[in-house]
């Protein structure tokens, strides 16, 4: 019997000098962000911490704490010193961008160290369809703050960022001028009323990155649940993707999703494709314990 099936990547940043995963367990993550140390939850970190209660809590100078009735959202107790807004960069010799992190009630900083391996990729493939092509125009759908889009803007797309949120779509254009870059085409809307649009005007992208999440709201109040849209938003942008020249990137952090599940959505609205890649994102902490943070698959023509 023959299997069509990828083989499974483990893929982990290996470049971020100003990032630093120290310890993982108990159900939290302590990590290095430039010149502050945080302690956060992370559901996925089950087993036990390597470093010692009393260790983490001299180490961090942040620390969230979780609401009881509602686990989402929560408070940041800051020790002296802590700040809450601060730069960090990731640099490599593609790739020169510039993050404003800052502490949100949702525990998130404004930034996921995991996907750099993913701005690397972004970075090489636009480039090496700019050398068979001089216009390359990339999607990025449920973009946050900007990582892939600063990414495939210095690399020399042309770069649609959609976000529901306005909040962070600012957010995202400070990063893009921190960076020294300009241009990026902002879009506030629900992702699916965007690529809805977009099939219907009949206009294509080289490159197209998806990073939902599990659950969300759109500019209007639009629902989004990661298991029963993705498949329809994935047959929109199968119209979307330029069929000659393209590269994908589709990234999912959710419990329920495994790499099979991602494998079978693609094949069955993309059929076969070339350079296929798929497996997990992770980042390894200090003890050599790897916490994974994301399913992806990705492919390209180039």
């Amino acid at each position: 019997m023959t299997n069509h099936t990828s083989p499974i990547q483990l893929l982990t940043p290996e470049l971020w000098k100003e990032y630093e995963l120290l310890d993982s367990g108990g159900f939290e993550k302590l990590e290095r962000f430039g010149n502050y140390i945080l302690s956060r939850p992370e559901p996925q970190a089950v087993w036990d911490k390597s470093l010692t209660t009393e260790e983490w809590e001299k180490r961090a100078l942040a620390f969230f704490r979780k609401e009881k009735n509602n686990p989402e959202k929560g408070q940041w107790e800051l020790k002296r010193g802590m700040v809450e807004r601060w730069w960090m960069n990731y640099q490599t010799h593609e790739l020169k961008l510039t993050f404003k992190l800052a502490l949100s009630s949702f525990k998130h900083v404004g930034i996921f160290p995991e996907q750099a391996v993913n701005w690397d990729y972004i970075a090489e493939k636009v480039k090496s369809l700019k050398n068979n092509s001089s216009q390359v125009s990339v999607l990025n759908l449920f973009a946050y703050t900007g990582g892939a889009s600063l990414a495939a803007k210095q690399a020399g797309a042309d770069v649609t960022h959609v976000d529901s949120v306005k909040q962070v779509i600012s957010w995202s254009r400070e990063n893009m001028e921190a960076s020294s870059l300009d241009n990026i085409r902002w879009i506030v809307e629900d992702a699916m009323k965007f690529v809805k649009r977009e099939v219907r005007r009949g206009n294509q992208y080289q490159g197209i990155i998806l990073d939902p999440p599990a659950y969300g709201r759109g500019a209007d109040g639009e629902k989004w649940i990661l298991e029963e849209q993705i498949n329809e938003m994935l047959k929109l942008c199968q119209q979307l993707l330029d069929p000659e020249k393209h590269f994908l990137i589709l990234n999912v952090y959710s419990l329920g999703f495994s790499s099979l599940i991602v494998d079978n959505l693609i094949r069955s609205n993309f059929g076969t494709v070339q350079n296929p890649e798929m497996g997990e994102l992770y980042l390894n902490d200090s003890f050599d314990k790897k916490l994974p943070l994301g399913v992806f698959y990705r492919f390209a023509t180039v």
